[in-house]
Formats: C-alpha cells, sequence, structure tokens
C-alpha cells in the first residue's frame, strides 16, 4: 500500500489523472477547505468558486453561469475520482485527498491547479474511496456551488457520476492497453461498487462500461457543444434558460465530449488527454 512520494505512477495516464505533490510553486494558494468553507459574498467577488466559473465560462463561451458552473464542478470531481481510483489500481493505496492538504489553483488547468502537500496512504477500498472523495470533497464542493449558481442536486448527482463512471473506463482501458489486468480489474470493480453508493445510486444506470445518467450536465447549451454520450436526452432540449437545471425531459443526437465523460475545463474535451 505505499505510494510514491510524486506519485509517479500517475503520470503515464496523462490529463485529468496526475496529481502534482509537495508545495504550490505559485505563491500561496487556497487549500480546498478554504474553498468549502468560504462564505458566497455576491456575484462578482473573488471567491476562488467564481474565478473558476469565470475561466471557464471563457473557455467554452458558455451562455450564462450555471452551464459554466456545471462544466466546473464536473471536471473537478473527475480530478478527485482520477487521482483517487489512479493509485488505488496501480499502487493499491489511496491518498489521502483531506481538503486541507489539497490546494487548488482556480485559474489553472490539469494537472496544475490541485497540489497535494503531503502523501499519506489509505486503504484502497471502496468505502475509504467514497469518504475520502465523495463526503471529503462532493458534497461540501455541491453545497457551495448550489450556495452560488442555481444547480439543481439531481445535476450534481449526476456530474459526480458521468465523471466517475468515466473515470473508471479511462483507467480500465489504459491498464488493459498496457498489459496491467489486475489493474483494469480493480478500476472496474471499484466504479462498479462506487455507483451503488447511495449518494450516486439514483443519478444513472450502469450496464457493462455504459453509463447513462438521469440529469443533463446543461453542456448543450455551450455553443456547438451537442450533448455527451451519457446523456439523459436523445436530442438538444429546447428548454428556456430560465427552466430548472438538471431534470430530465424530452429525451434529446448524441454527440460526445469524451464518451460521456467530463469536459475538460476551457474546452469541453476529453477528461483525460
Amino acid at each position: 500500500m505505499d505510494l510514491a512520494p510524486d506519485l509517479a505512477a500517475l503520470r503515464p495516464l496523462g490529463g485529468f489523472f496526475v496529481l502534482r505533490t509537495g508545495t504550490p510553486p505559485h505563491g500561496r494558494l487556497p487549500t480546498l477547505a478554504q474553498v468549502y468553507a468560504q462564505p458566497a459574498a455576491g456575484p462578482h467577488d473573488t471567491h476562488p468558486l467564481d474565478v473558476r466559473v469565470r475561466t471557464v465560462a471563457h473557455g467554452i463561451r458558455a451562455p450564462e453561469p450555471r452551464v459554466a458552473a456545471s462544466i466546473a464542478h464536473q471536471a473537478l470531481a473527475a480530478r478527485l475520482w482520477s487521482a483517487a481510483l489512479g493509485c488505488a489500481a496501480l499502487y493499491g493505496g489511496v491518498p489521502d485527498l483531506d481538503p486541507h492538504l489539497l490546494h487548488w489553483d482556480p485559474a489553472a488547468q490539469a494537472p496544475d491547479d490541485l497540489w497535494l502537500t503531503e502523501v499519506r496512504a489509505r486503504p484502497a477500498d471502496a468505502s475509504t474511496i467514497a469518504a475520502v472523495v465523495l463526503h471529503g470533497h462532493l458534497e461540501p464542493l455541491a453545497a457551495a456551488l448550489r450556495a452560488r449558481h442555481r444547480l439543481a442536486p439531481g445535476l450534481l448527482r449526476g456530474n459526480a457520476a458521468s465523471a466517475l463512471a468515466s473515470t473508471g473506463r479511462l483507467l480500465a482501458a489504459w491498464a488493459r492497453d498496457h498489459g496491467r489486468a489486475e489493474a483494469a480489474d480493480r478500476a472496474r470493480e471499484l466504479t462498479t461498487c462506487l455507483l451503488t453508493h447511495p449518494l450516486l445510486g439514483r443519478a444513472g444506470t450502469l450496464t457493462g462500461t455504459a453509463f447513462r445518467r438521469r440529469s443533463c450536465c446543461l453542456y448543450y447549451r455551450v455553443p456547438g457543444g451537442g450533448l455527451c454520450g451519457d446523456c439523459c436526452f436523445t436530442r438538444p432540449p429546447g428548454s428556456s434558460p430560465k427552466a430548472a437545471s438538471g431534470r430530465p425531459g424530452r429525451r434529446p443526437e448524441a454527440r460526445t465530449k469524451d464518451g460521456g465523460g467530463a469536459a475538460q475545463e476551457g474546452n469541453g474535451g476529453a477528461a483525460a488527454g
């Protein structure tokens, strides 16, 4: 269960899987614990979440802040799932992703957005990963975003589940392609188990390795965005921007960001490059 101090095994996976360790090189960055705890002060303050949302909105030309907020949420969820699942599959241990240990640069893209200041190993079982990622991060992150943007709980659950399913699928495929059959099996087993967690169980349906969520992340509202591969719709809905988010209606021509994965911040691309 030993973890390399620099988590070097994650580097070949690239993209959202890589997690920097040590002291952030760009001065004082807030911890995610500080981000989650800081209350909303107004629509134009300098809260790190708003910096992230504005950065994403500019990159994807989002028509409204909550679209960018949803994409930013799914991308950060993918970062956290990727680090945890990647280490579980490749090391047999999970780094303690305590929000007090994770520093975040809201204006940076992966992998330079997150810095883990201390690598402490924890068991690589599903309950530990759920405690580290779901309870440690995604619950307080969802609460912080709901306080600042009009995002439905179902949308946020769907984002978390979609990011998990995509991460597990990408990790298993990489491991299989590189002759790491046991790692591929661990990735699939952990993903399947985690998707049954009470916080995610109603978010969608897993059939084999294919996941279909019960909500929409709003990516179709991005110019040229279309639908993700796991969307609840089968063609883009003609809903009003003022309609409640995360509520499935007509099932709208599927287009993928990454076969149903989390959008890469700034360009709506693959969750893991």
